[in-house]
């Protein structure tokens, strides 16, 4: 366990889980560029990689905290929260922004699928987003500035927590929303390629010939998506799921 910060100045702060690689970079550099101080979470053994993340988003002027912890363990989430309040907020300037983006992938049949892979899938997918929503409406709700709220996730299985949250939450100006980004070029997809014993070129090739746009995405255009759900403008926007980034495939009208 290790946490840092540095100093700086700013008119919000965003947590981030999963923010070493990938996505969760993408949206840590995006909402720095917003304007965000940023809470930078994955696990320990990523500290290297949030560290070279960190040095990327002081050189814009943000604050940065670095907090490593399981989204899966119910006290560990609740530390990132409360030590990243004590860090970057203020009376003024309290966490308004966090993006439940830590997940994990299983390339294996369903039926193959063994009890104790399913339960960490589900224990990281499911259960670290409940108490990433849980933790975080607890603390917008505390500082009585909840209205620019909005958390993001990366899992399907979590459409029902996110439509029932938006609802809880709702009545203290808490927007809660989620994106399933489909297989965007990032460490875990190119993980996943291999797995299936694919080289990663040959599989994003194959997703986007099933797509119903000419390109295939990136980290980055989730992470724009991310800096919407955040935004002001996006205040009328909650409880839906944005998926598919790349196009609604093509098979889903039948056509290969």
């Amino acid at each position: 366990m290790s946490s840092s910060y540095t100093t700086g100045s700013t008119t919000g702060v965003a947590i981030i889980t999963g923010a070493a690689q990938g996505i969760g970079k993408a949206i840590a550099l995006r909402l720095a560029n917003d304007g965000y101080d940023i809470s930078l979470n994955d696990i320990p053994s990523q500290l290297e990689r949030l560290s070279q993340v960190k040095e990327e988003i002081e050189a814009k002027g943000r604050k940065v905290y670095v907090v490593t912890g399981d989204v899966s363990v119910e006290a560990d989430v609740q530390r990132i929260v409360d030590d990243t309040a004590k860090a970057l907020g203020s009376v003024d300037v309290g966490v308004n922004q966090f993006v439940a983006n830590a997940g994990v992938c299983l390339a294996k049949p369903f039926l193959e699928t063994t009890t104790e892979e399913w339960d960490r899938l589900t224990s990281i997918n499911i259960r670290g987003t409940f108490l990433c929503y849980k933790y975080a409406a607890k603390q917008m709700i505390k500082q009585g500035q909840p209205y620019l709220g909005a958390y993001g996730a990366t899992k399907w299985a979590i459409r029902g927590i996110t439509a029932t949250a938006a609802l809880e939450f709702g009545p203290y100006g808490i927007t809660v929303n989620a994106y399933a980004p489909s297989a965007v070029p990032t460490p875990l997809t190119e993980n996943l390629a291999t797995s299936f014993g694919l080289q990663p070129e040959t599989f994003f090739s194959e997703e986007q010939k099933r797509a119903a746009v000419p390109s295939l995405g990136s980290a980055e255009d989730i992470a724009a998506l991310a800096s919407y759900f955040v935004s002001k403008e996006a205040h009328f926007t909650t409880g839906g799921c944005h998926s598919n980034f790349f196009g609604v495939k093509r098979y889903v009208f039948g056509a290969r």
